[in-house]
């Protein structure tokens, strides 16, 4: 393809993030050196390369083309049918089954894995606007956000595209990387990070990709016939029947939380909750209702470009 746009991401190259290196060198430098000067310095020059590698990035993103949400899906973040809780339910024993048959156990470094996705994200959108826009593939192992956020499980700085990913996830980790991965190709809607890394990865032909899509479709059904009520979510777990490895895993993307975890979170969320609708998004529903709903909203539109049967199970 002799259309491609490639974004430098110099600041995923970095050796630490460099937002964290601008937080934190005038504390450090104070608490070393009990002085705050030669911190304020090394903040200032991080600064100076976050702010040029921002720069170059928005520069060559004036010729991207964008996906049309409607257009192509017909549906977007406020043109969405709700999908009837008997549909929900009806389709957690689909999942499952699907899951069950093309199951695998395998695991690949995240460094490998980050690739594998990055690239098949590109080719995906590459394949709705015709055009190829390359992404840095680095992955963060520790972001200072995950202090502020003890409930995510990654992060993308989408001015500079730095990606930290704070756990591992096992089954689900594709898709993590994958949703952080749509947020540095320039996409920023939580909805849109859902929905193009769940159908990059169910299409890819790649089994460990599919696989986690299928994991984070069920996850977040199953997030939403709970109520996200912690208990009623492990229930509905325990009731699918499934491997044990699947149910296990389920399980451990809602462990108890700290009282750290807990006190902070509540805060936390609804703060966050609230910056989402502020900019023009659904709030902290659009990971999951707003999720399943475009899902179903595709799978049920006749007219929209893209084909409906891949969001169908």
């Amino acid at each position: 393809m002799d259309d491609e746009i490639r974004i430098p991401n110099d600041a995923t190259y970095a050796p630490i993030s460099l937002t964290d290196l601008i937080a934190t060198a005038p504390l450090a430098s104070r608490i070393l050196l009990g002085a705050t000067l030669p911190g304020r310095v090394i903040s200032a020059a991080a600064f100076g390369m976050y702010a040029g590698s921002a720069v170059k990035d928005w520069l060559q993103r004036q010729d991207v083309r964008w996906i049309q949400f409607e257009e192509e899906f017909g549906a977007d973040v406020f043109r969405l049918d709700p999908m009837p809780e008997e549909e929900r339910r009806a389709e957690l024993p689909r999942l499952v089954a699907r899951l069950e048959a093309g199951w695998t156990d395998e695991r690949r470094p995240r460094a490998d894995l980050a690739r594998q996705v990055n690239r098949r994200l590109t080719d995906y959108i590459a394949s709705i606007t015709g055009q190829r826009v390359v992404t840095s593939s680095a992955v963060r192992d520790f972001g200072l956000a995950q202090l502020i956020f003890p409930f995510a499980m990654g992060v993308c700085d989408v001015i500079s595209g730095d990606v930290a990913l704070f756990r591992d996830t096992g089954v689900f980790e594709p898709h993590v990387i994958c949703h952080e991965f749509v947020h540095r190709q320039g996409y920023w809607k939580e909805l849109h990070a859902q929905v193009l890394s769940y159908l990059a990865l169910v299409t890819s032909g790649d089994p460990l990709l599919e696989q986690a899509a299928l994991a984070e479709r069920l996850h977040r059904q199953l997030k939403v016939l709970s109520h996200d009520e912690h208990d009623a979510y492990h229930d509905l777990v325990e009731g699918l029947g499934a491997r044990e490895p699947l149910t296990e895993a389920l399980h451990q993307l809602r462990p108890p939380p700290s009282t750290y975890e807990g006190t902070v979170s509540v805060v936390m969320r609804t703060l966050y909750d609230q910056r989402l609708k502020l900019t023009g998004q659904n709030g902290i529903s659009d990971y999951d209702v707003g999720f399943t709903n475009f899902l179903w909203t595709f799978s049920n539109t006749s007219w929209a470009a893209q084909d409906g049967s891949i969001a169908r199970v």
